[in-house]
């Protein structure tokens, strides 16, 4: 290996040390390009929490998001999140404006511990959600908003790793069909697919272990052929460019 190539995995391994809090993704500024889909989440759930008078943030992560929202909070505000870091994290920036957080499993099974129709609006962005937990703790009249992952986002770059999706079936229509079972009006659904492009294999890195998923037991020594590859690949003019899909639904509860 080359002495550029030494200097490259040495940074490498500096960014699968960086230390990650929260859902914080500011260290890669100006390092990964992101398409946007066509809506803006943040938008669309501070025009509904306008109206609310009891509102949940289900896996909030590092109560980022919904700090962002604060000038739109009403008096009941909660939240849960299950990963313990964040659960702390999200605790102490939340609690001192009120705001109850609940350690919770965030799951397609998982039950949620707050009683029947306690809240006039859900959200979630993101995280995974049991879609009979919602209609069960939405109010009559109550709306529940969420933007998710599609489960194929990524999968040319687990691709690049040996890797298949583990949620292939996490899609618009998997959850607008089980909301629906659950006893919810599917008030809107949308589909959007793009591009996203990590400008240095280092970013590819950060991400990664951010968000161990994508590549399960990924390491920069257990994967460096593939970094390796990229970084081939970005060096001959090859962009590192990337499938990202995501989805939003808004969905009602009969009143």
């Amino acid at each position: 290996m080359n002495r550029n190539r030494v200097d490259l995995v040495k940074s490498w391994k500096e960014e699968e040390r960086f230390p990650f809090k929260g859902w914080d993704f500011s260290h890669l500024e100006g390092r990964i390009r992101t398409e946007d889909p066509p809506w803006d989440y943040l938008l669309l759930a501070g025009e509904r929490m306008k109206s609310a008078q009891a509102v949940l943030d289900i896996a909030t992560g590092g109560g980022e998001k919904l700090l962002e929202l604060r000038k739109f909070w009403p008096e009941k505000v909660a939240a849960t999140e299950e990963y313990r870091p964040n659960l702390r994290l999200s605790r102490e920036r939340l609690e001192l404006f009120g705001v109850e957080v609940l350690e919770a499993e965030s799951s397609r099974i998982s039950k949620l511990p707050f009683p029947d129709g306690e809240f006039d609006l859900i959200l979630n962005r993101h995280g995974a959600f049991s879609s009979d937990e919602v209609a069960r703790i939405l109010r009559p009249g109550g709306v529940f908003l969420t933007q998710q992952v599609h489960g194929l986002h990524w999968d040319d770059l687990q691709a690049a790793f040996g890797v298949a999706p583990q949620w292939p079936d996490n899609t618009l229509d998997y959850y607008a069909s089980a909301l629906t079972t659950a006893g919810l009006r599917i008030v809107h659904g949308e589909d959007w697919s793009g591009h996203q492009e990590f400008l240095d294999v280092g970013a590819i890195v950060f991400t990664l272990m951010a968000a161990p998923w994508t590549v399960p037991g990924f390491s920069v020594d257990s994967h460096l052929e593939t970094l390796c590859d990229l970084q081939t690949q970005q060096d001959e003019g090859g962009a590192l460019v990337f499938h990202a899909a995501n989805f939003l639904i808004e969905a009602k509860k009969s009143v």
